[in-house]
């Protein structure tokens, strides 16, 4: 098991920012994937950013492109997600994964571990 602990996410007006954290609390060995997806009601869930913690490749998703920015954290196993220039369409629960082996990092079904997710509104 690969504990993921979120924090981040909120409230904030269009046009502003907002950074998620992830990390895999109190687990040692090298994870070599992990991203974030998110799921807004009533549509599937969508990959948002990955990132290869190994070789430092980003992959984006169209939609987020150019505005987020992925990043690996301070600590071991631990990835973010800067969140600039936010719009209404990016409200959504947004959920952190992990997994050793991925060959489609925007992929969900990809990725075994699962954090629970943080709330992210955009008001106009």
């Amino acid at each position: 098991q690969v504990p993921l602990v979120e924090s981040g996410g909120g409230s904030v007006q269009a046009g502003g920012s907002l950074r998620l954290s992830c990390a895999a609390s109190g687990y040692t060995a090298s994870i070599y994937f992990m991203g974030w997806f998110r799921q807004a009601p009533g549509k599937e869930r969508e990959g948002v950013a990955a990132m290869s913690m190994i070789g430092g490749r980003a992959y984006y998703s169209d939609s987020v492109k150019a505005r987020f920015i992925v990043s690996q954290g301070n600590g071991k196993n631990t990835i973010t997600l800067q969140m600039n220039s936010l719009k209404p369409e990016d409200n959504a629960i947004y959920c952190c994964a992990a997994d050793f082996r991925v060959i489609a990092p925007l992929v969900s079904s990809e990725y075994t571990y699962w954090g629970q997710g943080t709330q992210v509104t955009v008001s106009t």
